[in-house]
């Protein structure tokens, strides 16, 4: 999938604007909060700001913070996709802590699960994905529908977006 392809597919999943106040993230457009697009910005953003934020600023900020920043364009192309749509989703520290756990549940050695994706991390990365194959993205699939379950577990509130959630999640499950 190339790299225009995983952004459409996040903004697909994302949608437009939404300031829903069950939903934490407050004020979005695009899948860019309030905050992001205030630290982007270099000072405070409305929440009129971020409904008039464009979809090529939303690309710029996708590419700049949670694909190169975290350095998910050096992991293997195949969890490329579902790595670079749970930073999006979660934050990109949240999304490298799933492919580092998957990393240790398979038995590919001890990393610590920090969020930060270092030599160590990439070298055991590549060595799981290289021996898994699928079964590394759909664990990584297991580990997100855990996450989405635990927020509900925590708060219930958040059960309205369960589906979603889910259906989300779903959508990057391979087969094996």
């Amino acid at each position: 999938m190339t790299i225009d392809e995983m952004v459409n597919t996040i903004l697909a999943h994302e949608g437009g604007f939404v300031n829903d106040p069950d939903d934490r993230g407050g004020a979005t457009n695009f899948g860019v909060t309030q905050l992001t697009y205030a630290k982007w910005l270099g000072r405070p953003a409305s929440i009129a700001d971020v409904k008039a934020m464009d979809i090529e600023t939303a690309k710029e900020i996708y590419l700049a913070n949670y694909y190169y920043k975290p350095r998910i364009n050096g992991l293997p192309d195949e969890i490329q996709p579902l790595t670079f749509d749970c930073a999006i989703n979660h934050g990109p520290i949240r999304a490298m802590k799933f492919v580092q756990t998957v990393v240790n549940l398979a038995g590919f050695g001890l990393i610590t699960v920090d969020g930060v994706c270092g030599p160590e991390t990439m070298r055991r990365v590549k060595a799981a994905h290289a021996e898994m194959g699928n079964y590394f993205i759909n664990a990584m699939v297991d580990e997100r529908v855990n996450f989405y379950e635990a927020i509900i577990e925590r708060d219930a509130s958040q059960a309205r977006f369960r589906n979603g959630w889910l259906k989300r999640a779903e959508s990057f499950r391979v087969p094996v």
